[in-house]
């Protein structure tokens, strides 16, 4: 809210900026003056028209260097949930002792992928992409891919909690 604040503060300084000069060129070229400013006032209001656009730019290069380094920081932490969550999935496939065909479809299923695209990807039969998870399933101790996904979700949550095969809390980590 604050950043959304400061862009429209400088939008309406450089837009009452370069209203008061695209004015000072329609007066000029249409000769609608019908009172004379005085040249020293004139001056002044051009300086400070000027002004307000240098300061438009420079509030501008700020707010886009604060918008910069905030994306950088966010795409930092998202490769840093990225890596932790891969840890947390081969730490659990390891746990529950999958093979790697089995890492795979388990992998694809938390992603969302139906069973025949899992299939088509892996380029392997429905059947047997559906053996695989019936065998994940049963390793993890869950029941169905929602369970399944849940593990994770809790475990990233609860900072990376050890889970036994049975989806239970370790308790010998803590």
């Amino acid at each position: 809210m604050k950043n959304t604040v400061f862009v429209a503060l400088i939008l309406a300084i450089q837009a009452v900026c370069a209203f008061f000069f695209i004015a000072e060129i329609v007066v000029t070229v249409f000769g609608l003056d019908s009172r004379p400013v005085p040249w020293d006032t004139k001056e002044l209001l051009e300086i400070g028209a000027a002004i307000g656009l240098l300061l438009g730019f420079v509030l501008g290069a700020i707010a886009l260097q604060r918008t910069i380094r905030r994306s950088n920081h966010a795409e930092k932490q998202l490769r840093a949930v990225s890596i932790a969550f891969q840890a947390l999935l081969d730490e659990r496939f390891t746990a529950w002792g999958l093979t790697p065909a089995e890492r795979d479809v388990a992998l694809f299923a938390i992603k969302g992928m139906s069973t025949a695209e899992i299939a088509q990807l892996r380029k392997t039969s429905e059947g047997t992409v559906k053996a695989q998870t019936a065998a994940i399933y049963r390793k993890a101790g869950v029941t169905g891919r929602p369970q399944l996904l849940s593990l994770f979700i809790e475990d990233m949550l609860a900072g990376d909690a050890p889970r036994l095969a049975d989806g239970a809390p370790d308790q010998s980590a803590a």
